[in-house]
């Protein structure tokens, strides 16, 4: 029986409000483990935009969706038709 992996969610994550859209920001890696973080962003339709590339600090990662906010504004996670990676 495979044993199912256990994460450690960064304080960074929960949800995030702009502009009348919330979404839920989720930083995580493996649990009790030293590993770069993982970002994923659940908007409320339920799509899922996954980041490619992992982040050293979960401040690192949380600092790029701010950027991503404040440069396509929030409403960028809503355009795709197909889940997408940034």
């Amino acid at each position: 029986m495979t044993k199912k992996q256990k994460f450690e969610h960064s304080e960074l994550a929960g949800e995030f409000t702009d502009d009348g859209i919330t979404v839920l920001v989720d930083i995580f890696r493996p649990s009790g483990s030293n590993e770069d973080w993982t970002m994923e962003v659940v908007t409320q339709s339920e799509d899922l935009i996954q980041w490619d590339e992992p982040f050293a600090t979960d401040r690192d990662a949380f600092d790029e969706f701010l950027a991503v906010v404040a440069k396509d504004g929030i409403r960028s996670f809503l355009e795709d038709e197909e889940p997408s990676t940034h």
